[in-house]
C-alpha cells in the first residue's frame, strides 16, 4: 500500500469537511489551513508512540582525538533507542553531563581510547543535535546511533507521511471543525474521539508486533 501524500491526506479532511477536493495544498485559503492542521495532527501522532515506521540508523565515523560530532538531519525531536560501536560491537551507555564534563575536564589528560560512553550536547547552527563521546577516540570507530526520528513537516503535494493515516485525518479534522464551527454535521468532541480510538488501535496493532515497546501518551 502507498504512503499517503500530503495532498492526499489535505483531500481527505476537505472531503469530510463537505469542502471541495483541490489539486494542490496551497490552492486556496481553507486548503492551506488544513495543511496546517495535517502538520500539526503528524506532529502529535509521531509523539504519541515510538513508531516502527520512523526507525532509522545514524553513523559517525570518528577521528582521533575528535570528541564532538553532529548527528545531520536529526534536528531535536529524535529518541534514542540504542548507540552502538560497529568496529568492536558493543553498546555504548548514556552518561550525564556532569560526568561527562568531569571526564573531559577533571584531568589534564583526559582518556583516550574506544569510546564507550556518548552525551548529548546542545544543537548546531542547523539545529542538528551534538553528541560527545568518551573515551577521546584514539582513532576511526564506526558508531551507530539506532533512533527514532520524526518526518519534516509535509511541504510538497507528494511528499509523503509514515505513520498511520487515519488518526492524523480525524485529528486533523477536529481541528477543522473547531475552526469552522460546528454546522449540524459531525461534531469536534465527536471527531477527537474517533482520533483517540483510531490511535488507540494502531498503537495496539504495532504493540502486538513488538510488545518490549509498550510506552505511549495521549498528546
Amino acid at each position: 500500500m502507498a504512503l499517503p501524500s500530503y495532498l492526499d491526506l489535505v483531500n481527505e479532511v476537505l472531503i469530510r469537511l463537505r469542502e471541495p477536493e483541490v489539486t494542490t495544498v496551497n490552492e486556496h485559503v481553507l486548503s492551506r489551513l488544513v495543511g496546517k492542521f495535517v502538520n500539526d495532527a503528524k506532529r502529535q501522532v509521531e509523539d504519541s508512540y515510538d513508531w516502527n515506521a520512523l526507525t532509522t540508523t545514524l553513523t559517525a565515523n570518528t577521528t582521533a582525538d575528535v570528541f564532538n560530532y553532529v548527528l545531520v538531519g536529526t534536528g531535536a525531536r529524535f529518541k534514542t533507542i540504542e548507540v552502538y560501536n560497529n568496529t568492536n560491537r558493543y553498546h555504548l551507555s548514556s552518561m550525564d553531563s556532569v560526568s561527562m564534563t568531569q571526564s573531559f575536564l577533571g584531568s589534564a589528560n583526559p582518556q583516550k581510547g574506544q569510546p564507550y560512553y556518548y552525551n548529548y550536547n546542545g544543537i548546531d547552527s542547523n539545529g542538528d543535535t551534538q553528541v560527545d563521546i568518551f573515551p577521546i577516540p584514539d582513532g576511526v570507530y564506526q558508531i551507530f546511533f539506532n533512533i527514532y526520528q520524526p518526518q519534516d513537516s509535509l511541504v510538497a503535494d507528494s511528499s509523503t507521511m509514515k505513520v498511520p493515516k487515519e488518526p492524523v485525518v480525524l485529528l486533523a479534522l477536529a481541528r477543522g471543525l473547531v475552526e469552522r464551527g460546528e454546522d449540524g454535521g459531525l461534531a469536534s468532541s465527536e471527531a477527537y474521539s474517533m482520533y483517540k480510538s483510531a490511535l488507540s488501535d494502531y498503537i495496539a496493532i504495532e504493540q502486538s508486533r513488538y510488545p518490549e515497546l509498550d510506552s505511549w501518551s495521549w498528546t
